[in-house]
């Protein structure tokens, strides 16, 4: 059996008469068009093998591309004319691939095995509670070895247990490595090293022992006016993963793998193949564009609208909705009782082409009205561009976009005070403080759909195109 990594997650593998595709995404720009392949790749679509299976593992836009997904749906050579399509019994997931008609499709079940040609493919399950949806890893066995691409997902000891049972110790694994930290910066979360999260990525490794692990899942980094947020978002290497892990266990034997790299696994081990793929290569290695360094200058929030007409009929919409709608929208949300129990005085700060203009609320006060400029204190923040705002309020963006591109950035310092006594918001597990506007547009299946379907049909009718 052969793997191929074509990009990030994207990768083929390859047994016999039959190949399999997995989380598919070709062309820059992705996700949101905030990001690029990193390192950068050539890549020759005629070149690729037809392919019998297309796995797709989640609906995260680093592994569903709906721009990849309509060209491959749309060209008569990518797929196999019996091709299988995997999928999670997502609803917008599915949704999608029936609007981009794909034909066989198959909803995938935790460890139930599906025979397909020389495969013998089994979903593993994922754990992830931070998703509202579903996602699979994916063991392949071709009867001779058998590899596992762990993907996104979170796995417990029962779950290794279970790959265990079936095949023993994975042949080849590609197993997570790298905790992204997208949106971190912009909601002021904690900028570094998640060591919980990634001492899990080494414990996993360690119980399901493969004999060859390769780290997978993590070939992007953020385009041109977001580049800034590189140094924010990316806190380790494949290097210092392999390193940490070769401490951590050293039976495991390893290696990097990057776009172009083919590994070619029999029962007398691994062999990789640097650059020895015919159809992807790395066109230029800049690996050191996303070298994490929390520490360096951050460029302003500028409001996207170019054109000074159109963006003086945001800025008139944008302040018309704060100063007419905002309150009110506001105080019918259930977090009023959060804002007004905690003396929250709230700062809205919106940039556009010359400087910002700051609106406040101070739910302390006797009443809720909405303050043009400041007030003496702010204890929750919220600054947005007018173009992202704009957005927002006509429905025609995400959270997705909006909250890991740096233009909508928050912070709180939640307390309340009250004679002879003061009291800072601890917050229970995990919860987070009610945000405004995140509350006014809240994320969920309803943004996620209208997003996903604006894809659908921007790229359904330009399928073929490659700009």
């Amino acid at each position: 059996m052969k793997t191929t990594l074509i990009s990030h997650a994207c990768l083929l593998v390859q047994s016999g008469n039959t190949t399999l595709l997995s989380d598919p995404v070709f062309f820059d720009y992705l996700w949101e068009e905030c990001n690029v392949h990193c390192p950068s790749i050539d890549l020759d679509l005629e070149k690729l093998p037809p392919i019998d299976v297309l796995n797709i593992s989640h609906r995260h836009q680093d592994h569903f591309d709906i721009r990849t997904l309509a060209h491959i749906a749309a060209c008569d050579s990518i797929l196999a004319p019996d091709a299988l399509v995997l999928a999670p019994r997502d609803e917008i997931l599915l949704e999608v691939l029936k609007e981009l008609e794909f034909k066989n499709v198959t909803v995938v079940e935790d460890f139930k095995t599906i025979d397909f040609k020389d495969f013998i493919l089994t979903p593993t399950p994922s754990l992830n509670q931070q998703d509202y949806f579903p996602e699979h890893g994916l063991l392949v066995h071709d009867g001779s070895v058998t590899i596992w691409n762990q993907v996104d997902t979170i796995v417990s000891p029962d779950i290794i247990k279970y790959i265990h049972r079936l095949y023993g110790r994975p042949d080849m694994a590609h197993m997570r490595y790298l905790p992204l930290l997208e949106g971190s910066f912009s909601f002021h979360n904690h900028i570094e090293l998640p060591m919980e999260e990634y001492s899990s990525f080494l414990k996993v490794a360690g119980a399901c022992r493969p004999k060859f692990v390769v780290p997978g899942s993590a070939g992007f980094r953020y385009r041109d006016e977001f580049g800034f947020l590189n140094q924010y978002s990316f806190p380790t290497t494949q290097e210092q993963f392999l390193r940490d892990l070769n401490s951590f266990c050293p039976e495991i034997n390893g290696s990097s793998f990057y776009p172009g790299d083919v590994a070619t696994i029999t029962k007398n081990g691994v062999q990789i193949a640097r650059g020895g793929s015919d159809f992807v290569k790395i066109k230029e290695d800049d690996g050191h564009k996303v070298e994490f360094k929390p520490v360096l200058e951050v460029p302003p929030i500028r409001t996207q609208t170019r054109d000074k007409t159109e963006h003086e009929k945001q800025w008139k919409e944008v302040v018309e909705f704060i100063e007419k709608q905002f309150v009110e929208k506001m105080v019918a949300k259930k977090a009023v009782q959060s804002w007004v129990e905690w003396q929250v005085v709230y700062q809205l700060e919106v940039f556009g082409q010359d400087g910002s203009e700051i609106w406040c609320l101070d739910f302390a006060g006797e009443d809720a009205s909405i303050i043009k400029g400041r007030v003496g204190k702010i204890n929750l923040y919220e600054g947005i561009a007018c173009s992202e705002l704009y957005r927002l309020i006509d429905n025609d963006t995400s959270w997705d976009y909006v909250g890991i591109n740096g233009q909508y950035r928050t912070f709180r310092d939640i307390y309340r005070i009250s004679l002879g006594e003061f009291e800072k918001w601890k917050g229970e597990g995990k919860e987070k403080f009610p945000q405004p506007l995140t509350e006014l547009f809240p994320a969920g299946a309803e943004m996620d759909r209208a997003k996903f379907m604006r894809d659908v049909k921007r790229w359904k009718s330009n399928a073929s195109t490659r700009k």
